[in-house]
Formats: structure tokens, C-alpha cells, sequence
């Protein structure tokens, strides 16, 4: 079961002015679930997104990258579960592009207005005849309060649904920012298989949308794994629908963007470690903090080295202090001028190595005891500068290979 995750309250999402959500099941690959999303968007909202950046990239990422692209203005984003249209060659892309285009009749736009978006099974074909034949009953579901079933509806193996609100108050004006998001395995950062969509009522100019959301994945997608895997689906979105009655955001130094960046980064950061929280079979979810490093970049490269190092996340789903894995995972991270005598290694507050070797107060029961909890965090402390990184992952257990060993079957 997931980590300390509840499933989502469907009251406690809140709608976001000028998005609109309908969801249905289209039998693409699953029975009895919804399977296909589509979201409108009111005249006048923007989007900008970040996406995988494997070079395998997906049909509908390159799809939705040329779309965002033409700058014509997004009406509508549709995603559905089950196939990944990935692996799928030309045809993929003309299948993501017909897809678009029968949305577009629907709501009566042009083709370039839709941005395609799939998650599943990758090499297959795309039934598209199905999701073509699936859209009207989307639309006839659409409704502003509907984040709870759209939430469910881009599930794959996920066991809980991943969604959540907040609101801010800029200038007397309350902002809402609600977010959902799917994944639990291929899980690795390189966004620029985990789909998220976070929708505001603010306005936003263009390029501060896109700093905002390219913040908001860096600081959260773009610090977690699960197996070390980067999806060839990966995308984060952000949409500012510009219903709220405050004027646009135009200037990145405003207190105005200051507050709507740590909101939308709260949101992605919340999604993001409920994402690790819900890693297929995952027993534990694992904060690994690297400190004193010269720059935030040799602190990620470390917190990587241990975070998807298998030994290492398998010792943790055992319960085994056999911590030494975790210094062979400092060790190669390669970090060439490393000096490891200076490193201190910390479980929670237990001691557990420094000069190089075993800490003289550590005891084997108190990493275990700190081993035997479901929520953990590993801290390296460098000692050769005042950067830092925070990543999140979890255990790998016998459950994630049943998983994905029975994957397409």
C-alpha cells in the first residue's frame, strides 16, 4: 500500500475558473475505469509545460510540443491511459494528430489548439478509433468540479489517485491552484511513466508561465525516483485560465509571482512525493538530503547515486542497517576531488559514519530501529561548501518486480 497517502476528497478539490473537465471510460485497455481526459479551457488561458527529455520521446510529446509552439492559443488538453503511443514510429504521430483533430471538431477549433497527452503501454499501437469514439462522452461530463474523476481517470498502476488544492490571497484577490498527477513507476527526473496538469486562476504572461512551471518541475518532478527509469511520456503542465480578477503577472521580481511560484511549487512538490509515496510495491518513502556541497549540482549527483542505487533500496525495504552500501553509493557518484573523510553520514539523527568509516557512537540497533520506520531520511553532510539538495524516493520490494513482470499481461 502507499506510503502515508490517502486517496484524494473529492469536496476538498477545488475548481479552478475557466478549466473544464470531463472524463469517461473508453475501454482503451482497461475495463470499468475511466480512461480518457479531456480538459477545456476557457478563451484567453495560457499553457506551458515542460516535457520527457528521453530521446525517445513519445508521439504526443512531440505532437503537444509543436503545438504549444504555434502559439494559437490551447483550448483543450486530452490524455488517455493504456497506451503509451511510444515505440509507434510515423504512424504514432499521425495517431496523436488525428486524436487532435477530432477534439478540435468537437469544440469547434483549429487542430494546433489541442495538446495530446498518453500514458501506458509503450510499442503499441494506439487504438485511436476508440479514443475518437470516447470523446464525446467526455464532453458530456464536463464540468468545473470534476478534478477528482480526472484524477482517476490518468491512472495507470497507481493505487491512489494524486490530486490537491491550494489557495493564496494577492492584492485581497484569492487564487486557486489545483493539481493532479499520475505515476509510481518509470519514475527519474530529466523532465525537462509521470503525467501531471496544475491549473491556476491567475493571469500570467507567456515566458513568466514558463518560468514558473520549469521552477516548479526543478523543484519537485525533477527530484524524485523510483527505479531510475525516465519515461518516454514524462510531461508537467501549467495552465493559467486568468479568471481570478487580478491583472496579469508580467514582472518575475513581484511579490505577486513570488506568491503564486511558491504555491504552484507547493502543489507540484505535494504531487510529486505522493507520486514516490504510491511507487509500485514501495513499503517506504525515503528523503535523501545532501548538504555542504560546492554547488547544487554535485549535491544532486550524490543524492541520485544513493536514491536509486537497487542495494541501497533494498536494504531499506528489509530493514537491514548494511549502511556501507550507501558510502559505495557516495563513492561512485563521481565526484572526482571527493574527500570522504570529511563526509558525515546521518539516519534521521543517528550518527552512522565520519572520517572515512563506522562512527564511534553508532550502534547497529539504532540504525535499524531508525530503518524499521516508514518514512526515513538519509543526510550527507559534505563539509566542502553551502549547497544543498532534497530528493525523495522509495524501497524497492518484491512487489515491484511482480509488477512490472506482469505488466502487459
Amino acid at each position: 500500500m502507499p506510503v502515508n497517502l490517502t486517496p484524494p476528497v473529492a469536496a476538498q478539490l477545488l475548481p479552478v475558473a475557466g478549466v473544464f473537465l470531463g472524463a469517461t471510460e473508453a475501454h482503451i485497455r482497461y475495463e470499468n475505469r475511466k480512461d480518457l481526459l479531456v480538459m477545456q479551457l476557457c478563451e484567453g488561458a495560457r499553457v506551458a509545460g515542460v516535457f520527457t527529455q528521453n530521446r525517445f520521446c513519445a508521439a504526443p510529446v512531440v505532437v503537444a510540443r509543436e503545438h504549444l509552439a504555434q502559439r494559437d492559443g490551447i483550448r483543450a488538453l486530452v490524455v488517455n491511459t493504456g497506451n503509451a503511443n511510444a515505440g509507434t514510429g510515423e504512424q504514432g504521430i499521425q495517431d496523436a494528430r488525428t486524436t487532435c483533430r477530432a477534439l478540435a471538431g468537437l469544440l469547434d477549433c483549429k487542430e494546433t489548439q489541442i495538446l495530446p497527452f498518453s500514458t501506458g503501454v509503450i510499442m503499441e499501437p494506439l487504438p485511436v478509433e476508440r479514443i475518437a469514439a470516447g470523446l464525446p462522452g467526455c464532453m458530456a461530463k464536463m464540468g468545473a468540479d470534476n478534478w477528482f474523476d480526472a484524477a482517476h481517470a490518468i491512472m495507470t498502476t497507481d493505487i491512489v489517485a494524486k490530486a490537491v488544492s491550494r489557495q493564496v490571497t494577492v492584492n485581497d484577490v484569492t487564487l486557486t491552484v489545483t493539481g493532479i498527477a499520475k505515476g509510481s513507476g518509470m519514475i527519474h527526473p530529466n523532465m525537462a511513466t509521470m503525467l501531471g496538469y496544475i491549473a491556476t486562476d491567475a493571469a500570467v504572461s507567456q515566458p513568466l508561465l514558463q518560468r514558473m512551471v520549469t521552477e516548479a518541475a526543478n523543484r519537485s518532478f525533477n527530484c524524485i525516483t523510483v527505479d531510475g527509469d525516465t519515461s518516454t511520456n514524462d510531461a508537467l503542465m501549467l495552465i493559467a485560465s486568468g479568471q481570478a480578477g487580478l491583472p496579469e503577472i508580467t514582472d518575475a521580481c513581484s511579490a505577486e509571482f513570488a506568491v503564486l511560484q511558491a504555491a504552484v511549487s507547493e502543489v507540484a512538490i505535494w504531487l510529486a512525493q505522493a507520486i514516490v509515496r504510491d511507487g509500485e510495491g514501495a513499503t517506504k518513502f525515503i528523503t535523501v538530503r545532501v548538504e555542504g556541497g560546492r554547488d547544487e549540482a554535485e549535491c544532486k549527483q550524490i543524492g541520485y547515486a544513493i536514491a536509486r542505487s537497487p542495494l541501497v533500496k533494498t536494504a531499506f525495504f528489509a530493514s537491514d542497517p548494511n549502511l556501507g552500501r550507501i558510502l559505495a553509493a557516495i563513492g561512485y557518484a563521481g565526484i572526482d576531488d571527493l574527500d570522504v573523510g570529511a563526509i558525515k553520514l546521518y539516519l534521521d539523527e543517528v550518527l552512522v559514519a565520519e572520517h572515512g568509516g563506522r562512527a564511534a557512537s553508532y550502534r547497529e540497533e539504532d540504525g535499524q530501529r531508525v530503518m524499521r520506520q516508514n518514512e526515513i531520511t538519509i543526510c550527507v553532510a559534505l563539509d566542502r561548501g553551502a549547497s544543498r539538495a532534497t530528493l525523495w524516493t522509495c524501497d524497492f520490494s518484491y512487489d515491484y518486480v511482480k509488477i512490472n513482470a506482469s505488466y502487459r499481461s
